[in-house]
């Protein structure tokens, strides 16, 4: 009985654990906004429209691979925000260039 015991929390704290793990590698992340005025930069709007697609197969295959991608996904979507960000920033140098 002891030993079963034993077992049954060992279990339930790696559950625990693999859920944590799970929980911590989507959440706060959400896909870059599409912040560009597409009408001044098409270009970078179009861009940030394919980062937001990127983005959002990235997070299926997450949960496709029940988040166990050794956390190489959770990095990509931070470049890809990363990226979205830098977009952001070339539109408005644009802008100042263009006054």
């Amino acid at each position: 009985m002891r030993q079963r015991n034993a077992l049954l929390g060992n279990m339930m704290a790696i559950g625990l654990l693999l859920g944590s793990l799970a929980y911590a590698q989507n959440n706060g992340m959400k896909a870059p906004p599409e912040n560009v005025n597409a009408k001044k930069h098409p270009n970078l709007a179009a861009a940030q429209r394919h980062l937001e697609m990127a983005f959002d197969k990235v997070q299926a295959a997450q949960q496709a691979n029940e988040f166990d991608l050794e956390g190489h996904a959770a990095k990509a979507k931070e470049l890809i925000d990363q990226a979205d960000k830098e977009l952001k920033q070339a539109a408005v140098a644009a802008n100042k260039e263009h006054k």
